[in-house]
């Protein structure tokens, strides 16, 4: 008999909050650690670039407006995805919600801005982005429910189909008058939200959803349908839930929020429709819902921390001339880390022998 270590991931019992947060302190420690030796691989003063990192975010009224700007639909989107994955649906499609719901608004803003009075131009505007997005989510959750597919890999083809009809658009009906490149054009003034403290109101419309995303989830009927689904569907059938109703009206919903985002990228931020209207922001936001653990709260400053990140990384490209690609891997590792830690809030790594029969 000859004794053999082995390594095993075993769950934790419920840790206190101190501890909790003492881990994400290591982590976040270990984060710049790991970030400085990149700097200074670089050739650069690790402090003086975390310094302009925070400046380029934080330290003047307008950075921090820009900064809000990026958390809006980070916020709104992560929200939306966190709806699908309480029941254990991995809506990978946020991507293309978006860019779908930006088409949909774009529809109105774009060739009846002229037709309606402006408020009613932009709540159009709304319905419309969140009914793209919603019903763009809603195929997925159809075909789930129907055949059983795959919501993954369904979800993430539906969002090359959105970039594609993007292209579809800008080179065809709607591309701008005039313009010798495939572009859609710029939006009319009366088809742009309005600004409150310098910043388009969306920043408002994403507190409130932090709220009713809450209360939807801990105080609602619908909430506690989602969390069964989540937990075992053979349970939720046992208690008389209809799992394939509410994995569809959950994935509209889903959907409807991304949609909204991309409505508000759209008249708040961008002005026009692009392949890039989304940014990446369907990919980023499954690192704020897991990073807060799918509570709206925690998503509210997950969502402000990573603007953060993409402010800071995209200032000291300029100042330091960090090439974008080192940037975004410096942003990569501090989320790495970040997002790393909750593992071993959740479980830890156990050393036992096995015994083996031996020749």
């Amino acid at each position: 008999m000859k004794g053999q270590r082995m390594i095993r991931m075993v769950k934790r019992d419920a840790i206190s909050s101190k501890k909790q947060w003492m881990i994400r302190g290591i982590a976040l420690v270990g984060a710049l650690l790991a970030g400085a030796f990149l700097i200074l691989s670089l050739g650069h003063n690790p402090l003086a670039v975390y310094k302009d990192m925070l400046a380029g975010a934080l330290g003047t009224p307008t950075v921090r407006r820009e900064t809000v700007k990026l958390a809006i639909p980070l916020l709104i989107t992560a929200i939306g995805i966190s709806f699908a994955f309480q029941m254990r649906f991995w809506n990978i499609g946020a991507e293309g919600q978006i860019l779908m719901g930006a088409v949909c608004a774009g529809y109105f803003a774009f060739f009846q801005y002229d037709n309606l009075p402006r408020p009613l131009l932009i709540l159009v505007m709304m319905l419309a982005g969140m009914i793209g997005g919603g019903i763009y989510g809603m195929i997925p959750a159809l075909f789930k429910a129907k055949w059983g597919t795959n919501e993954t890999l369904f979800t993430l083809m539906l969002n090359y189909i959105a970039l594609a009809f993007i292209k579809y658009l800008k080179n065809g009906p709607w591309k701008a008058p005039h313009s010798q490149f495939p572009k859609m054009a710029m939006l009319d003034d009366r088809a742009r939200l309005g600004k409150i403290l310098g910043i388009h109101w969306g920043w408002i419309l994403a507190l409130v959803l932090v709220v009713l995303a809450y209360f939807y989830f801990t105080k609602t009927k619908q909430g506690y349908e989602i969390s069964v689904v989540g937990e075992s569907t053979d349970t939720a059938r046992y208690a008389g839930i209809p799992v394939s109703f509410v994995l569809i009206r959950t994935m509209i919903l889903s959907g409807a929020l991304a949609g909204l985002a991309g409505m508000l990228q759209l008249a708040g931020s961008d002005y026009t429709i692009t392949e890039s209207t989304a940014g990446g922001v369907g990919f980023t936001v499954i690192t704020v819902a897991w990073m807060a653990k799918m509570n709206s709260f925690g998503m509210l400053a997950v969502a402000v921390f990573i603007a953060v990140l993409e402010r800071g990384s995209n200032k000291i490209q300029t100042t330091f001339k960090i090439p974008a690609s080192a940037a975004e891997v410096l942003t990569g590792m501090i989320l790495f880390f970040m997002l790393g830690c909750e593992f071993f809030i959740n479980y830890k790594l156990v050393v036992s022998k096995r015994e083996e029969a031996g020749a």
